[in-house]
């Protein structure tokens, strides 16, 4: 006869063991103060002995809490999003908080995600990276009392991570104009999806760094697709076979840009003797190919955000304005001095 697998010990049977009730056990095991240090050691005791492992949904219930932080964050699988998620795992890691990860795809996908969150019984608190919540839903998550702290999104009502957009797109555009390069073409993204602003932000530092240089460029420069890299390479031939093609190309992502350094080895256009190509980002792979980009702390950026997510939560005051994160430029082999 198959044996039966041991039963697992229960709170009741420390308290039966160390001789006191099950409540003087749950202040022990919440971290309370209000129990002598002799019954204290027998209840630890008890526990050592019985092998005795707290149920952390009975935890939960008995603190009022989840013990869980949510993160909602558009294109998870992106390398931007995979660095952000790595440095919240690392700050939440030393915290008793477990880490629930919502991807989002769509508007829909947003709204339900805010719906969810937003009634402060799924999470003791939330991390919004990437994305910016429509103000009906800012105004629930301000009434559901679970702390919210936003990562690259600004919202003047919600603590929040960032950098400068704007700057970033300046300090790359302004590095190939000291090169001498003239026709600068950008590679963005469509019009902002979940109210999310950065590639707007780098076009327009992109117009300023050419405006102050007083160079005037057409229309047919400024292309828009997706982050994908497919797309980026289609759109970066289109832009290689103008009358008169770019000498340098600034795409608003690494990945972008990689798509933008294969449409240019397909066309046997050498890099950077005849196309210097700029990133942003300075994800893990840009390194490898020697691109050349604005480096923005993608995973200090995650980390922060989380500290102060877990301080709002340990009842500590947030700051009210945001927290903004130096940019720097990377100059690795993808740029060079303009061709003749």
């Amino acid at each position: 006869m198959e044996a039966l697998p041991p039963t697992r010990a229960t709170i009741v049977d420390v308290a039966t063991r160390a001789g006191v009730g099950v409540a003087t056990v749950s202040r022990v095991l919440n971290g309370h103060s209000n129990v002598r240090p002799t019954t204290r050691a027998r209840v630890l005791d008890a526990i050592a002995e019985l092998d005795f492992r707290p149920s952390s949904l009975a935890r939960s219930l008995s603190l009022g809490k989840t013990m869980v932080v949510a993160v909602v964050l558009p294109w998870f699988t992106s390398p931007s999003a995979v660095e952000r998620v790595r440095g919240i795992v690392a700050a939440v890691a030393e915290s008793p908080y477990d880490v629930m990860l919502f991807d989002v795809e769509s508007e829909e996908r947003q709204r339900h995600a805010f719906e969810l969150f937003g009634r402060g019984d799924r999470a003791d608190g939330l991390l919004i990276v990437s994305t910016l919540p429509p103000e009906a839903d800012v105004a629930r998550l301000r009434a559901a009392g679970a702390p919210c702290v936003l990562v690259d999104a600004q919202h003047s009502a919600l603590p929040s991570v960032v950098i400068d957009d704007f700057a970033g797109g300046e300090l790359a555009t302004r590095h190939l104009i000291e090169l001498g390069h003239r026709r600068i073409a950008f590679i963005g993204d469509t019009p902002p999806e979940f109210r999310f602003m950065w590639s707007r932000d780098r076009t327009l530092g992109y117009f300023r760094a050419l405006e102050q240089a007083g160079i005037e460029l057409g229309p047919e420069y400024v292309r828009v697709g997706t982050r994908l890299l497919h797309v980026a390479r289609s759109v970066a031939l289109e832009l290689l076979n103008l009358p008169e093609p770019p000498t340098a190309i600034f795409a608003a992502s690494d990945t972008q840009a990689l798509g933008v350094l294969e449409a240019a080895r397909s066309l046997g256009l050498a890099v950077p003797e005849q196309l210097s190509v700029v990133g942003f980002d300075d994800v893990q792979l840009a390194s490898y190919v020697g691109l050349t980009t604005v480096r923005q702390p993608l995973y200090e950026s995650g980390r922060r955000g989380a500290e102060l997510l877990l301080r709002a939560l340990s009842g500590q005051p947030l700051p009210a304005h945001s927290e903004q994160l130096p940019l720097e430029l990377v100059v690795r082999r993808t740029t060079g001095v303009a061709p003749a």
